[in-house]
């Protein structure tokens, strides 16, 4: 289908797509918690050992991070919809083999095909909303896609936790993975058709070397991010990191001189020069080191430290997952338009103030604190986490060209991982640091709070720095000056939607 047939805006199918891209942003939010609450149903039933454990989730977000930009990059190449549906497909057949899975390595490796599937489905949901919605309704859009993000973040342990109580149909573990394909199957069937397809306006080749470099830069990265703690941080992992950026720095170079030559590289540097997008990215990345950070010591000082159950923990972040819905949904499309990057702003402090007030609460209650006397710091910080996430990403994209909407989203997804991955490798120090290593039963509880406590302190110092940072943001998003019209110059010369 032709741009000039069916402009942008005026197509009703695209809520229909954006609820089913939607749907699969929400699966894969939650496949990357959901399985840490099975961990000990799956080393019972499985008879996995350690090692598999930490292979079976390190294996799906480094699949997934390594691949992200490559998938976004795909899908401005070959469509979009068409990208996507090969990976909610590949996702739900991965999901199903991880289900079926007849042993540990077979799980292994189900979950990095998994990971691998999920990098080529979920650039193209910001690429699909970029492409077919015009400027003045991708505000509205965005805040739906912040409330996902708020709902997955929570929602992956207490859907863990509910599944593997229930044990339905005696599948114990297995039905946190099974319960993917019905949805999966869905998206698939409702994508094919209400999906407009979508692709970058001129032809562009895939760069391999490109893709070769970038692949093994972010796992020379990421690997020894996620596993480090495990291993004891060795002298390789420390040398592979350091590795990373003379790989990443050798990418940039090739990428350069790929633009010139051909104009089709796999990183699109001249996005960067997009002040808004350099600005959001840097923000992303730092906004991901405090996530990862948070969400790991919490879930660790309810479940080990107060002795909760997977349950009880998860059902303590109902507040949270509300909160950044209700926030998110009331940034972009009231606060923002009105009151631009200042919107932001608030949030970081917001939600640091939530933090601070989360931890005098820990220290004021101690071990005797209930899931109730927590309800309102979460509240507080799930309120901050609501009015960044939506405007960031509209922010990010507000003056991307839609021809590189894919390398964009994937890049990103990318920093976000890369920024979960350094925030997950900080939990080492600011909290597993301050934790004796042979503690006496009496002395879990308290040592974990304590190390909860000084965690929290680095994350509410971290949203100090995203505060500062956020001044390098424009200080309204391209499309809410604008108007309520998409401009000419932009919006209708670039026939995207094919």
């Amino acid at each position: 289908m032709n741009s000039t047939e069916t402009p942008p805006g005026t197509d009703r199918r695209r809520w229909f797509a954006l609820a089913i891209v939607m749907t699969a942003a929400f699966m894969d939010l939650v496949d990357v918690t959901i399985v840490n609450i099975a961990i000990p149903s799956i080393q019972r039933d499985a008879g996995a050992s350690f090692s598999e454990i930490q292979w079976i989730t390190a294996g799906y977000a480094l699949a997934f991070a390594a691949g992200l930009i490559t998938g976004g990059r795909l899908g401005d190449i070959h469509g979009r919809k068409r990208v996507f549906l090969v990976g909610i497909g590949g996702f739900t057949v991965a999901s199903a083999l991880c289900g079926l899975a007849v042993n540990p390595e077979m799980l292994v490796a189900s979950r990095f095909l998994q990971g691998a599937m999920a990098a080529l489905m979920v650039p193209q949901v910001l690429s699909i909303v970029h492409a077919t919605f015009p400027a003045h309704e991708r505000g509205k859009v965005f805040g739906l896609f912040g409330a996902v993000v708020g709902l997955g973040a929570v929602s992956g342990p207490l859907l863990g936790a509910l599944l593997t109580e229930w044990n339905l149909f005696g599948w114990e573990w297995r039905s946190i993975f099974l319960i993917n394909l019905p949805v999966g199957i869905a998206g698939l069937v409702l994508g094919s058709r209400f999906i407009t397809e979508s692709r970058a306006p001129r032809a562009l080749k895939l760069d391999l070397v490109g893709v070769s470099l970038v692949t093994l830069g972010l796992l020379m990265l990421i690997y020894p991010l996620t596993r480090g703690r495990e291993l004891g941080w060795p002298l390789w992992g420390h040398l592979s990191m350091a590795g990373s950026l003379v790989v990443l720095a050798v990418l940039v170079a090739y990428e350069r001189r790929k633009a010139v030559r051909d104009g089709s590289p796999l990183v699109e540097l001249s996005l960067f020069r997009v002040k808004s997008f350099a600005a959001g990215i840097a923000v992303q990345t730092v906004f991901g080191v405090a996530l990862g950070v948070f969400f790991l010591v919490w879930t660790l000082y309810m479940q080990i430290g107060l002795g909760w159950s997977p349950l009880r923990a998860g059902l303590t972040g109902v507040p949270f997952s509300i909160a950044v819905s209700a926030a998110a949904g009331m940034s972009v499309q009231l606060l923002v338009p009105r009151f631009g990057r200042r919107v932001l702003q608030a949030g970081a402090l917001v939600m640091a103030a939530g933090v601070l007030l989360y931890i005098w609460e820990s220290g004021h209650y101690g071990l005797a604190i209930t899931p109730w006397q927590m309800a309102l710091p979460l509240v507080v910080m799930g309120a901050g986490m609501g009015l960044i996430v939506a405007p960031l990403t509209d922010a990010i994209l507000s003056e991307v060209p839609r021809e590189h909407s894919g390398s964009a989203s994937g890049l990103i997804n990318t920093v976000q991982q890369m920024g979960n991955a350094l925030g997950l490798g900080l939990v080492s120090v600011v909290f597993f640091g301050t934790i004796a290593e042979h503690l006496r039963p009496e002395q879990v509880g308290p040592a974990y709070a304590d190390a909860f406590e000084n965690a929290l302190g680095w994350v509410a110092a971290v949203m100090g720095a995203i505060f500062l940072l956020m001044f390098a943001l424009p200080k309204r998003p391209a499309q809410h000056v604008e108007g309520e019209q998409a401009p000419a110059g932009r919006e209708d010369q670039e026939p995207a939607l094919v």
